[in-house]
């Protein structure tokens, strides 16, 4: 199979959710940029318009150009310097910011997405990191010294941070932002110049990125490539210095194995089956708050959002009772009419879900009404759920939250222990011994106490997956060192010649006896 049919078949690929040529969200006074117009006049059906399929097979025909020419720029310094850096993540928080309403518009085209959630988890976030970079770029560019011994004491040593060459981004359809854009941040403060290749997926908010970046940022510093499977696997083919891959496992192993062609270093941000564990000590109605906003933001299309509940609470009533209060206040008796209640993003994950709905051998406690026609699936909970289920074999990444009642938490960490490592886990619990033993006895890519998705939002916590989850880390000072060389710099000093006698040919007993005795020393810090 090629990489392009594995792509087609592990990509989700399929009809996007579209509300109309112009809809924007209720009540919404847009604030356009001059190019949010192209947004209104975009066509909603799953393909490109016309001048953007051309633009894209003009790119996609010869990918080997765009590599190069950035690789050029790259080589005549556009982001050597730290001020060259620095002018350019300027006009990249710019761009988010004076095209902010525009991206909300996008993303509520593309995926129904509230603009609180939009503003708040990917637009203010993203200014936020780029502030936080900003002000902290000198420092983190700058040479760091080691420690030396006696062996170097009229030495130097330092670690020199070096950027890595030309990257690709490939960013993610269900943060369609944040995910595409962070990882850039970081990439050009390192000094790197970049291939971005936003999801086609989410294709109203991958046209506006394609639009503002050239006219944001400097000529050479980072190139758009859109489109699906067939631009990607072109793209796979080159040889970049890094490649940021978020994303499913499945294309994960396709970008691993692409890159492995050139022995090129990836950084793979995926997901998996997140659990919540809620034991005796919880505090039921805040927990079902927390975990109801937690699991059904972004109609649970999210990496971090909870996959499945295993609930030791006694009281299972009560449990149950709060969740549904929860879900009725956050989204009203309808959700499908609150404008706070994402959508589906394609026909194909749609029917994906119905399809697990339909199969599980649960009882659907809560929701589970659906619409095809706008893509809507309810908030839904499914309660007696066993260990084999449908719903228990892959990441549902939707919003259906299976619900399976343990007696001890021994059970539950041996329930988690068995499966891949997820890429959080979520302990509701007022018990620190309890804690303790679920964060020392599980792994995962984090671990979260008495709330969800929140780690995200600490940048000096590293971000990233283990195992089946992911590989490598990013946000803040993260992502930096991810598109970073530590390179090694040792200046030696001419003196010390009369001592080092002994590392010289023809070796006699008397050089090893003084070496011998140097050696057993040398390692004292100076």
């Amino acid at each position: 199979m090629s990489i392009e049919s594995a792509l087609r078949n592990a990509g989700g690929h399929g009809q996007r959710f579209a509300l109309g040529p112009t809809t924007l969200w209720p009540g919404h006074k847009s604030i356009y940029s001059q190019f949010a117009s192209v947004l209104s006049t975009m066509s909603t059906s799953s393909a490109p318009s016309e001048s953007l399929n051309n633009d894209v097979s003009k790119m996609a025909n010869d990918p080997a150009s765009i590599v190069k020419k950035l690789r050029d720029t790259f080589d005549d310094g556009v982001l050597e310097t730290v001020e060259k850096r620095k002018k350019e993540l300027q006009a990249f928080e710019r761009m988010v910011v004076e095209n902010a309403d525009a991206f909300a518009d996008a993303m509520w085209k593309d995926l129904h997405k509230p603009p609180a959630e939009s503003h708040a988890h990917e637009i203010d976030f993203l200014v936020g990191e780029i502030q936080q970079t900003l002000s902290n770029l000198k420092c983190w560019t700058a040479p760091t010294k080691v420690t030396r011994y006696v062996l170097q004491a009229l030495d130097s040593a330092y670690i020199l941070k070096e950027p890595l060459g030309v990257v690709l981004v490939i960013g993610a359809w269900n943060f369609p932002v944040r995910l595409l854009l962070s990882p850039v941040v970081g990439a050009i403060a390192a000094g790197n110049t970049v291939v971005i290749k936003p999801s086609e997926i989410s294709s109203h908010t991958s046209h506006l990125v394609a639009l503002l970046v050239p006219e944001y940022l400097s000529e050479g510093v980072a190139t758009v490539v859109e489109g699906g499977p067939a631009e990607t696997t072109e793209l796979l083919k080159q040889r970049f210095d890094h490649i940021f891959y978020t994303g499913n496992p499945a294309v994960g192993k396709i970008v691993m194995r692409a890159a492995a062609e050139h022995l090129t270093p990836v950084t793979l941000e995926l997901g998996g089956k997140n659990p919540v564990i809620i034991d005796e000590t919880a505090d039921l109605a805040t927990t079902a708050r927390r975990l109801v906003w937690g699991k059904f933001t972004n109609a649970g299309q999210v990496c971090v959002a909870c996959d499945y509940v295993l609930n030791l609470h006694p009281d299972k009533e009560a449990f149950m009772k709060y969740v549904a209060e929860a879900i009725t206040e956050f989204y009203g008796i309808v959700p499908k009419d609150s404008p706070d209640f994402g959508r589906i993003v394609s026909k194909r994950h749609f029917d994906r879900l119905i399809a697990l709905l339909s199969a599980t051998s649960g009882t659907v406690a809560i929701g589970g009404n659906s619409d095809e026609s706008t893509l809507f699936v309810g908030p839904t909970v499914v309660t007696k759920v066993s260990e084999d289920d449908a719903l228990m074999k892959e990441e549902l990444f939707g919003p259906i939250m299976p619900v399976i009642d343990l007696e001890t938490l021994d059970q539950a960490i041996s329930f988690i222990r068995k499966r891949e490592k997820p890429l959080a886990l979520y302990v509701f619990s007022n018990k620190t011994k309890n804690v303790d033993l679920v964060t020392s006895r599980t792994s995962s890519g984090a671990v979260v106490v008495n709330d969800l998705i929140m780690h995200m939002s600490l940048e000096t916590l590293p971000f990233g997956g283990v195992g089946q989850s992911g590989m490598g880390k990013y946000h803040g000072k993260y992502t930096f060192d991810t598109f970073t060389h530590e390179k090694s710099v040792l200046n030696r000093s001419s003196g010390f010649e009369k001592i080092l006698f002994m590392r010289y040919p023809p070796y006699t007993e008397s050089k090893l006896a003084w070496a011998r005795r140097f050696l057993s020393k040398w390692r004292v810090p100076f």
